[in-house]
């Protein structure tokens, strides 16, 4: 037996449940949260936080979990989640009594979670097996995949992360490998450092800020005045969008098809099309990897 497995186990009980209770077939492979991460904070900080975020979403439904391995392993939960966020009709029983029917009754949930997020079988954390052994791991990557589907303003806790072990039987016996498994993205230090500096300078340093605007004022006109325009406010003439859009296309050294944008947008709806092309020119381009508000 491999000694990385004892060693990766302080805790005799889940070791003698693994033994007893998870006995896997040869050849299969079972990821686990090793001990020592379970009270991590940030971990915790997590599961609270999709703990409340359920109950809030299924308060007028008078569903209360508790914890995310026990309550969610049935499918009941989950089943009620996808119905309110994505209002989805699920074809199976609101309340599966047996393994069987639940096991059914996930195989719904989860390729409906498949279908609506787009994923192939290759790139799910979660499988049916998983989640009604009320594998942690699983239950997190699903309910962090769902999130961020459908509530993707939600603000998660970042930089969550996992140590792990991977079982796998050989002919030898038990085979085990460790690693580090992120289960919230990473947050970018570098693009926070560059919002922070901008915090600063309103906060801090509120008389250096016309200074700024007027800089970064001759940068646009400099650029956008090749096009015989000429922008004197940064708030109300960059709000529709336009003057955004004619800078990157200067900057990038490409021209906008017109049709592609409202040149003069006549509503909000308009305004906010221009916006969010804009962003995503940005973010295309890689210069924009973080999170902007369009509206």
């Amino acid at each position: 037996m491999d000694p990385d497995f004892l060693n990766a186990f302080t805790q005799p009980s889940i070791l003698d449940r693994f033994l007893t209770e998870d006995d896997i077939a040869k050849g299969e492979k079972r990821k686990l949260i090793k001990p020592t991460s379970s009270s991590n904070p940030k971990l915790e900080e997590l599961k609270l936080f999709l703990i409340e975020w359920i109950n809030r979403t299924l308060r007028e439904e008078h569903i209360v979990v508790k914890s995310l391995e026990e309550d969610l392993y049935d499918g009941l939960v989950l089943h009620h989640l996808l119905e309110n966020l994505g209002s989805l009709k699920l074809d199976v029983e609101k309340i599966a009594l047996t393994e069987k029917k639940q096991r059914q009754k996930l195989s719904v949930i989860l390729e409906a979670v498949a279908k609506s997020l787009q994923l192939e079988e290759s790139q799910l954390k979660w499988s049916v097996e998983s989640i009604l052994a009320k594998d942690l791991l699983s239950t997190l990557h699903l309910l962090v995949a769902i999130a961020k589907h459908f509530e993707p303003t939600l603000a998660l806790p970042p930089n969550v992360q996992v140590e792990t072990i991977t079982i796998e039987t050989t002919s030898k016996g038990l085979k085990t490998s460790n690693t580090v498994e992120y289960i919230t993205e990473k947050e970018n230090i570098e693009a926070q450092s560059k919002d922070d500096a901008f915090d600063e300078l309103f906060s801090c340093a509120p008389d250096k800020l016309d200074a700024v605007k007027k800089v970064l004022l001759q940068f646009v006109d400099q650029h956008v005045g090749k096009l015989g325009l000429n922008v004197k406010d940064i708030e109300s003439q960059f709000s529709d969008g336009v003057i955004l859009l004619l800078l990157i296309g200067q900057l990038e050294g490409y021209f906008l098809n017109l049709r592609n944008f409202f040149l003069t947008p006549a509503s909000t709806m308009e305004m906010l099309h221009n916006v969010n092309l804009a962003l995503e020119l940005l973010a295309e381009g890689g210069l924009l990897n973080f999170p902007v508000n369009s509206e």
